[in-house]
This record gives structure tokens, C-alpha cells and sequence, in this order.
């Protein structure tokens, strides 16, 4: 590649880099260790540049979906997640409520979709559903897709009965994150089994439901770490639809509340690399953007994020209002995507 002269004795280099954009028709699931390691190396320009350029080639640059995250059954979970105020191993301000009924669902629905939102998400604190509350389950499920909108729901692990349940009445997506590495996996929940998670996970795929997930950065994680979610991502069979990429948001009386707070540009690092590994997933910003300026959001949109979550709350934890992310859009020229 010849280079380009622009004065007298100055010339462009041409940017060189050792792991080439793969073609548009190409989704890997071979990924190894040591290439994701090697993105995360790059040159933070070289790799938004790898990113955007990769994002363009599966999504319109300036869209991005919207998604709204209700608690439809809040606190007292069994589990023991490191991150989570609504685990009943830890003494938080968090109060404990009883499954909402399928109305007052449909209601906040309603709002999310006058504000934007085209996919509505559910999420109760469960280890896993009973299967007596399947049924109120699957209404809420059909209502809100009466309302012309996407529906996903978050409940713990499943069986296989629970999920077929789930696909007759319309579910869209579930999400079942992974949360970290499976090396790192242990030291932020004891009470299920990363290969639990993944159980889920295909059960899930084979019902034929869209599948949303992803992980959560600033738990005290390594690089690696990072890495070794990401490539478990990316090496499933089928890669998630959805992938949430979520900051830890400390929360008193968790053990995870002192952690040392995550560079931002790593946060935006993981993005690019996600967008790159995963070009024709929508790769969103969720929890912890209460915590991101502006700017960082804007960067994150640059390395491929193109969905977000609306609303003031993300299930127990706050989220930007709304209208500021509206304004936002609008500084930035980002649109609402219809799915």
C-alpha cells in the first residue's frame, strides 16, 4: 500500500494493523484468547476506528434501539451475587415487593412506548420461576405484546416446561447474563454454577426465543476476564441478539459496594471489542450510565453501542431520565430505532 503525500516532507502513513476487518458476510465463533487480548491492545483510535468501521457495516451509525427495564418482582432473591441489592444474603435499603399484577405491567408498558421504547423488559428477583406463576407470567407476556411491542423477560434459570411456556405466549428475548469470566466467575456468586448459566442459555435457544446477554464491568475483574467473557459470548453456536454491557453500580451493604471504580475508557475499550466480535448484535449500554458523563455515552455510541435502556429506574437502581437521554440524541443526531 503506497502512502499519501500531502506536502513537501510529510506523507499519511497508512494505518497498519495486525488483525484485519473481517468481511460482512463472516460472523466468527472461533475466537481465541490471545486475538481478543490483542484488540484490547490496540491503540484506543485504531480500535474505535476497527469498531465504527465494523458497526457501519451491519447497523445505520446513528440509530439506536430503546429498551425499558421494569421490576415486576422485586427483592428477596436467593441467590448470592456480589452486585445485587435485592440478594436476601445482604442488608440493603432495598424493600421487598410482591409480583405485580398483570395491569399495573401493562400500564408502565403503555408509558414506556409514549416515551420511545420499543421492547419492554420484565425482570423478577428469582433464583428461578415456580411454576405457579407461569400463567400470570404468560398474560403479562401477550398483553404487552398486544401493545405492538417486544417483549423480554429476566426470571432466573429455567426448566424446559417454564420455557416453552414462555415461547407460546410471544416471548421475544430472554436475558440471562454471564456476568464475568468463568475463571472469575466464583468470586462473585456461589449459589449457581456458571454451566447453570449456560444451561439456561440453551434451553432458551432451542425454544426459539431470542437470546439477550451479556456481563458487567467494574467488579474488580482483569483484562483477561474481560476477554474470556467476550469470547464465550462470541463462540456460542449463535451469538446473543442482545448484548448488555453493564457498569457495576456500588451499592451499600453488597460486597461489591468498595470496589475500585473502573477507568471509563476501559468500559468503552470492552465496547469496541464486543462490536467487533459480535458485529450483528445490538450491543447495549444498561446499568450504571447514572455514573457516565455525557461524553462517555458519546464515546460508547462511537464503539458500536446501539441500544440503551429508557426509563428512570433499571429494575432496583437509577437510570438517566428520559427526557436527558432524548437530549442527548438530539445533540448527537442518534434516532430511534423500531427494533
Amino acid at each position: 500500500m503506497s502512502t499519501t503525500q500531502v506536502s513537501d516532507n510529510h506523507t499519511i502513513q497508512p494505518m497498519v494493523s495486525e488483525l484485519p476487518l473481517q468481511a460482512v458476510s463472516q460472523l466468527r465463533h472461533d475466537w481465541q484468547r490471545s486475538e481478543i487480548e490483542a484488540l484490547f491492545s490496540l491503540p484506543f483510535n485504531d480500535l474505535l476506528f476497527k469498531a465504527q468501521t465494523v458497526h457501519r457495516q451491519f447497523f445505520d451509525a446513528n440509530e439506536v434501539q430503546i429498551s425499558t427495564l421494569l421490576s415486576i418482582k422485586t427483592g428477596g432473591c436467593a441467590e448470592d451475587c456480589g452486585y445485587c441489592p435485592q440478594s436476601a444474603h445482604y442488608q440493603t435499603d432495598l424493600q421487598r415487593e410482591k409480583m405485580m399484577p398483570v395491569e399495573a405491567v401493562v400500564e408502565a408498558a403503555k408509558q414506556a412506548k409514549q416515551q420511545g421504547a420499543s421492547r419492554f423488559c420484565m425482570g423478577a428477583a428469582w433464583r428461578e420461576p415456580k411454576d405457579r406463576d407461569m400463567a400470570e407470567l404468560a398474560d403479562m407476556v401477550e398483553a404487552v405484546k398486544d401493545l405492538g411491542m417486544e417483549t423480554c423477560m429476566t426470571l432466573g434459570m429455567l426448566t424446559d416446561q417454564q420455557t416453552r411456556q414462555l415461547k407460546d405466549a410471544g416471548l421475544d428475548y430472554y436475558n440471562h447474563n454471564l456476568d464475568t469470566s468463568e475463571e472469575y466467575y466464583d468470586q462473585i456468586i456461589t449459589t449457581r454454577t456458571y454451566q447453570d448459566r449456560l444451561d439456561t442459555l440453551q434451553r432458551v435457544r432451542e425454544a426459539g426465543i431470542n437470546v439477550c446477554c451479556g456481563g458487567i464491568l467494574g467488579m474488580g475483574e482483569s483484562v483477561n476476564d474481560r476477554a474470556g467473557l467476550l469470547q464465550t459470548l462470541a463462540n456460542m453456536p449463535k451469538h446473543p441478539e442482545s448484548v448488555p454491557i453493564n457498569l457495576l453500580v456500588q451499592v451499600e451493604g453488597t460486597p461489591l459496594a468498595t470496589t475500585d471504580k473502573l477507568d471509563p475508557l476501559d468500559f468503552v475499550r470492552t465496547l469496541a471489542v464486543a462490536r467487533i466480535m459480535m458485529p450483528s448484535s445490538r450491543v447495549r449500554l444498561s446499568a450504571g450510565r447514572t455514573d457516565m458523563s455525557d461524553e462517555m455515552q458519546t464515546l460508547c455510541f462511537l464503539a458500536g453501542a446501539n441500544s440503551v435502556f429508557y426509563g428512570e429506574k433499571l429494575l432496583t437502581t437509577d437510570n438517566p431520565e428520559s427526557s436527558h437521554d432524548r437530549q442527548l440524541f438530539k445533540r448527537l443526531g442518534i434516532n430511534a430505532s423500531p427494533s
